[in-house]
């Protein structure tokens, strides 16, 4: 098992939901902490706030994930901040729900490019990091629509299946240098979007997929994560934190 104390991890979405909860997750266990996030704003907050329990153990990064110079920078500040890199978790998202006859290029193009692209885009930079420091760990957030199919959502199933298949193949090429890949493929989550007050009648439309009987939380999903940086026999695998939604 992997000590996570004093190691150093990259969280982009760091500044909200699972994100925001993953980033306390590795603080808690003693890792020191890139808060990455496109939301300055909220990045910065969420650093102020963490400061008050953790000290200095964590610094906010602005990046665009989808944008391969501004991950590329993300990496060698995180570098040049704590001297290394030894886990990244791969979390920006963005979604988009609309049929799909509807969708524009532009549309489709920038789900692609920070879901599906952006972890490219993090794991090639943190990798050459982790070769140089003898291994490390590679952790993106997928979908159980990476596993499922769901009307509307088109774009961003297509990502998150590309997640999966990365995360395995990325696996296998990198075993030998001592570094995992994995992903987590959360349910339906509750989040400042998805949630009673705002979804109304649809939320409870919602929680009937899941046969657990409600939605998850950030936390739950943070777990994963923590489980998937300690464990050092699993690689190459997505582990679904769905509830049961798709045990149906």
């Amino acid at each position: 098992m992997t000590d996570l104390t004093n190691k150093v991890a990259i969280v982009t979405g760091g500044a909200s939901g699972i994100g925001l909860a993953t980033v306390e997750a590795f603080l808690a266990k003693g890792a020191k902490v890139v808060i990455a996030d496109f939301n300055e704003e909220g990045g910065l907050a969420a650093e102020n706030e963490l400061k008050q329990t953790y000290s200095d153990n964590m610094y906010f990064v602005k990046v665009d994930s989808g944008n391969e110079e501004s991950v590329e920078s993300m990496v060698a500040k995180t570098v040049e901040h704590f001297s290394r890199v030894d886990i990244i978790v791969n979390n920006a998202g963005i979604g988009i729900q609309k049929p799909t006859h509807e969708v524009t290029e532009e549309e489709y193009k920038r789900v692609i490019s920070v879901n599906q692209d952006g972890v490219f885009y993090g794991a090639k930079y943190a990798i050459r990091e982790m070769i140089k420091t003898g291994g490390g760990v590679v952790l993106s957030t997928s979908s159980i629509l990476g596993s499922v199919g769901e009307p509307t959502s088109m774009a961003y199933a297509a990502s998150k299946g590309a997640v999966n298949q990365i995360t395995k193949s990325l696996a296998l090429e990198y075993a030998d240098q001592n570094i995992r890949v994995n992903a987590v493929a959360p349910g339906f989550i509750e989040s400042g979007l998805v949630n009673k007050e705002s979804l109304g009648d649809f939320y409870d439309g919602l929680v009937d997929k899941h046969p657990i009987g409600r939605l998850g939380n950030p936390e739950e999903v943070a777990h994963a994560f923590v489980f998937l940086a300690e464990n050092d026999f699993v690689t190459g695998t997505t582990i679904l934190v769905d509830g049961g939604y798709t045990a149906k």
